[in-house]
């Protein structure tokens, strides 16, 4: 009881868990829904039993973690570096940014095939996809945070002799933290996407290869078990972003949090 009044949380999610499964498992049964179209959850678990069982899944969850990890690595440092420059130099920002959002609006999708073509058929070709994809949301977020130093801190820092390079490191950095963390967490999301679409254009492993393979093979089942395993590795992640951010950021207040919409 105690539990559940300092988290109740807890049985609500648990609550519409068993709602939504027992709904859908229900709709199935009583509608008659073919598996091929919309397979019922003990279906589906039936097919995580045997995905995880497989001799192969290890290597094909490795090669998609790999992927993961890797582009969103160099898509976060390429981001975190470009936001800082054009932070600190308006110049950038007015000459270079307005360049960086036209290619964002280009789809993700219509591009893979060529960066296929560039980077070749294996592993490089699906990191440079996933970097390009969690590239724009920590370079927006590090923009975003850099601009919301409080003008009279810096005019403060200013009057008592402290230099720019100064004030970047002790006030604006700091205060940009809490905007970086959310393009982080954001970044994160998407290079699960960015692997996803990259093995779809052309892979021999990964989870994506998988999808592609049950798709072939008519097996829904097993594609929304894939999709339930990318779903825990989006929620890892997610999870991960969250402690780093309590250590990391340790003096935001809770009620900031929520106001900024972190």
């Amino acid at each position: 009881m105690n539990v559940i009044l300092r988290r109740p949380e807890v049985p609500i999610a648990l609550a519409i868990f068993i709602v939504g499964f027992g709904g859908w498992e229900l709709a199935v049964w009583a509608l008659d829904v073919p598996p091929i179209v919309l397979p019922a959850p003990t279906d589906i678990a039936e097919s995580m039993v045997d995905l995880l069982k497989s001799a192969t899944f290890a290597m094909h969850l490795g090669v998609t973690l790999y992927e993961i990890l890797a582009g969103f690595a160099l898509g976060a440092f390429s981001g975190l570096a470009l936001g800082c420059l054009i932070g600190r130099f308006p110049l950038l920002e007015k000459s270079l940014y307005p360049y960086l959002v036209a290619f964002q609006t280009v789809p993700k999708v219509a591009l893979a095939p060529i960066i296929v073509i560039w980077f070749g058929f294996g592993v490089g070709s699906k990191i440079v996809i996933t970097a390009i994809i969690s590239f724009f949301p920590i370079l927006a977020n590090t923009i975003a945070g850099l601009r919301a130093t409080p003008p009279e801190q810096v005019e403060l820092l200013l009057a008592f002799t402290a230099t720019r390079w100064q004030i970047f490191r002790k006030v604006q950095i700091p205060q940009a933290l809490p905007y970086i963390a959310v393009g982080v967490d954001v970044a994160l999301m998407m290079a699960v996407i960015g692997a996803i679409v990259g093995e779809f254009v052309s892979a021999k492993a990964g989870l994506g290869f998988l999808i592609l393979q049950k798709n072939f093979s008519m097996d829904m089942a097993g594609v929304f078990a894939i999709l339930i395993v990318l779903s825990a590795i989006g929620v890892v992640l997610h999870l991960a972003v969250q402690v780093l951010r309590r250590k990391l950021i340790f003096w935001l207040d809770t009620r900031d949090i929520h106001q900024t919409g972190i």
